[in-house]
């Protein structure tokens, strides 16, 4: 979960009274999700679901370069998507009460991220 980071690593967002933000993640292996925060569970749950859905190891993949995990990262990453947008309010993010924004790892060994930060209003 990365909204508290984001905060802090863009101060400028304190000086919005409404607005949008936008995350983009510069990845094909790993992606952006808004989701529950609350509960640590809801993560393991959503990493069960994703490795059922595209289980790693499958010998029909060919795009296998980097490893067993290399096909099956890009597949989780188009599903989920490399973006979320999210208003602004009162210099905050507006996420609901039980949300939180998750970077999404599809790697075993991701390196180093990279987002790009876009904030517009007034």
């Amino acid at each position: 979960m990365i909204t508290s980071e984001i905060e802090r690593s863009f101060p400028d967002l304190k000086e919005f009274n409404t607005g949008i933000f936008h995350i983009f993640i510069q990845h094909t292996s790993a992606s952006l999700s808004i989701n529950e925060n609350a509960d640590p569970t809801v993560r393991k749950d959503f990493e069960y679901f994703f490795n059922k859905l595209v289980p790693e190891n499958d010998s029909n993949y060919i795009h296998n370069y980097e490893g067993d995990d290399d096909m099956p990262a890009h597949l989780k990453a188009a599903i989920i998507g490399s973006s979320v947008t999210i208003p602004i309010q009162k210099g905050r993010l507006a996420l609901g009460t039980w949300q939180g924004i998750y970077l999404c790892e599809h790697r075993n060994h991701g390196g180093a991220r990279d987002l790009i930060l876009t904030a517009w209003g007034e």
